[in-house]
């Protein structure tokens, strides 16, 4: 077990090290960051004074490395729109996504389990064929073009808002189906079930962007977006970062998840 856990961490601070110099290699490349930061008027002995003391100068392995540090020690520096540490700035939203991304998932479990069940027990029926086509109509949607339906529906018209033996062994004991299907079929089908979680809720941090861009929601996603058209790039590099860590963490558990649903997982 904790030869499988060193594994998987060891696995998880490798994706976060690549995720820190993905974030600062994209930024690196968007131009020189002190034309960008100075005002239109700035002297060319200002730009220099400024990249002297930003280490602009310095070679891009020394700036990787001191913006490393700096993550490690949740100092992403100045917000350059807000005059506030970026890292703050960013903690203090991350409540309201995640409020936003548990609620929906939330919904969608207690949607999706129980329609996943009543389909694999009336497989081939006409409940079954409906909740299938419910749910690929349900992932096709996009969600820029859901998000404005829901509030044209709720907002505007009703103004309401501001397969195993397991299975078999059982029933040939006796056993009847209720205890068949929540005892034995779901805990069975669990890390199929488990993976879609962790992979899901890494979807709605992701899809926090549109989303509360949309609804002008107060959360990360559209501190970001806004991060980004005001070139304030050491909020974005806090952001990404943070939103970043949070779906590794969440696969982390997922995997530790595993080895409690399975404990032949920790074998491997």
């Amino acid at each position: 077990m904790r030869i499988y856990l060193a594994r998987r961490l060891a696995q998880a601070l490798l994706v976060l090290l690549g995720v820190s110099f993905i974030v600062f290699f994209i930024l690196y490349l968007t131009g020189d960051p002190a034309l960008i930061l100075l005002p239109p008027d700035a002297s060319v002995e200002d730009v220099q004074k400024f990249r002297e003391a930003m280490g602009f100068n310095d070679p891009f392995v020394v700036q990787y490395g001191r913006f490393l540090a700096g993550a490690l020690r949740g100092d992403f520096g100045q917000s350059v729109r807000h005059g506030e540490p970026a890292f703050s700035l960013v903690v203090e939203r991350m409540p309201a996504t995640f409020e936003l991304a548990g609620a929906a998932l939330l919904v969608a479990l207690g949607l999706a389990i129980p329609a996943g069940i009543v389909s694999a027990v009336r497989r081939n029926t006409l409940v079954d064929y409906i909740s299938t086509v419910v749910a690929l109509l349900g992932q096709s949607m996009p969600t820029f073009w859901l998000g404005i339906m829901l509030i044209l529906v709720f907002s505007v018209q009703l103004n309401l808002l501001p397969s195993s033996g397991r299975i078999r062994t059982a029933r040939a004991k006796g056993v009847s189906d209720p205890p068949v299907v929540w005892k034995h079929a779901l805990k069975n089908a669990a890390i199929p079930i488990v993976t879609i979680v962790g992979i899901e809720l890494g979807t709605l941090l992701g899809g926090s962007v549109i989303t509360e861009t949309i609804f002008a929601w107060p959360g990360v996603g559209r501190l970001s977006v806004q991060a980004i058209y005001n070139r304030d790039y050491p909020v974005v590099q806090a952001a990404v970062f943070l939103l970043s860590s949070t779906f590794v963490l969440v696969n982390l558990f997922v995997d530790v998840v595993y080895t409690y649903l399975d404990p032949r997982i920790r074998l491997r």
